[in-house]
């Protein structure tokens, strides 16, 4: 079920300079949540069955065009739920769109961080980097998706393929952690909500086998490259 979402004089709501404030109503399911959009008016300069200022507004344009810009990020928010048919409630609604995050695709992200590392000389992550994205291509056939798409769910299937291409653990949690920082990237950046997380239930440190620390070298990716079994 979609939301409705309008602004309305709170005439019920009397400031101390006898205004009263524009709000934010979203309706979805049953529930409404409103939200200040920070100005206030005289209720007898708002139309309250066209649900607008009247002619004799004061910063009557100004009004309008703020409430157009609110109801225009709404409405865009919705639509981009929908389409990535992600579930809401009028509560989320209204803190997603105040609390905004620049969505990227993990390809995006993935891209990025592979262009800043091999601009850093950092050669053998940049190559790490690559075959964690090629793997993770080959697993979803591709990375056209957002952060949020990658749940709990998501990476037991993925594990799962990898298991099955016969891969020690090791490689799979080099695959993992490499796959965790790029989901750090993310949040950093607000590409996704740092609620949406997995990895506070999917445990990385699982994946991992004893041996002598040291640091990969070009070889040691290398190696695991081209004996990682491909599609």
């Amino acid at each position: 079920m979609n939301a409705t979402v309008n602004v309305l004089c709170y005439k019920s709501k009397v400031l101390s300079n006898g205004e009263s404030p524009l709000m934010i109503r979203v309706s979805k399911s049953g529930k409404r949540t409103y939200k200040s959009i920070g100005i206030s008016i005289n209720p007898t300069h708002w139309d309250f069955d066209k649900n607008k200022p009247k002619r004799n507004c004061p910063d009557k344009e100004q009004i309008e065009n703020l409430i157009i810009e609110k109801l225009k990020a709404f409405n865009q928010t919705i639509l981009e739920l929908n389409v990535t048919q992600k579930e809401y409630t009028s509560d989320s609604l209204i803190n997603k769109v105040e609390n905004p995050f620049t969505l990227k695709t993990v390809a995006t992200v993935f891209q990025e961080q592979i262009k800043l590392l091999q601009t850093s000389q950092k050669l053998n992550s940049a190559l790490l980097y690559k075959y964690a994205y090629k793997s993770l291509s080959n697993f979803n056939t591709h990375l056209n998706i957002y952060f949020s798409d990658i749940d709990i769910v998501w990476l037991k299937r993925y594990e799962n393929w990898l298991r099955n291409k016969n891969l020690a653990d090791n490689s799979i949690g080099i695959l993992f952690r490499t796959l965790r920082a790029v989901y750090n990237t993310a949040i950093e950046q607000k590409c996704v909500n740092p609620q949406s997380y997995p990895f506070r239930n999917y445990k990385v440190s699982k994946l991992h086998q004893q041996t002598a620390k040291r640091a990969l070298t070009k070889t040691d990716i290398n190696t695991l490259i081209y004996n990682t079994p491909q599609n």
